[in-house]
């Protein structure tokens, strides 16, 4: 399974990103769509998982979730839009994390790239920083991974150009 993994587009969503995203069988969106075009354009595109975040309004959060859990293959996949990292989570994400772990984390909101591993939990913490225009983050990215079985290969992180 071929996943491209975008968030914090802001309601902008460069054409590159159909570019790179060709080869995937699904999107993942980490939130702060923006708007409800851009979420329906990638649905258009492909099957498209997604978060909302904290700057959706009511049309998006209709659409789509807070919390989204599911297998991916045999991996435990949590996206949400605002979690934190190892080890420094949200109180929320620290919650949950007590009583249920998923294999991949993934959130968005800082608008900063960052793949790491969580040995105390035993997940891989994925942000795949911001796709849109709007933040202080200078170079817009997007993340695309396979999912073999309960692994991740082929993982690259992929740089749209500068904000402006």
């Amino acid at each position: 399974m071929k996943i491209g993994l975008i968030s914090d587009t802001h309601g902008h969503l460069d054409a590159k990103v159909f570019e790179y995203f060709a080869a995937c069988d699904e999107i993942w969106h980490a939130g702060d769509i923006g708007t409800l075009e851009v979420l329906e354009k990638l649905e258009k595109f492909k099957p498209t998982r997604a978060v909302f975040g904290n700057i959706d309004g009511h049309t998006i959060r209709a659409a789509t979730v807070e919390d989204l859990w599911f297998q991916c293959e045999d991996l435990t996949v949590w996206i949400t839009h605002i979690g934190g990292y190892p080890p420094r989570y949200n109180k929320i994400t620290k919650a949950v994390l007590k009583n249920k772990v998923p294999d991949l984390f993934i959130c968005g909101h800082s608008h900063i790239l960052k793949i790491m591993r969580d040995s105390k939990n035993g997940l891989l913490h994925i942000n795949p920083g911001a796709a849109g225009v709007q933040g202080f983050h200078k170079t817009k990215t997007l993340v695309r991974f396979d999912v073999e079985g309960k692994n991740l290969k082929n993982l690259q992180v992929i740089e749209l150009g500068g904000r402006a």
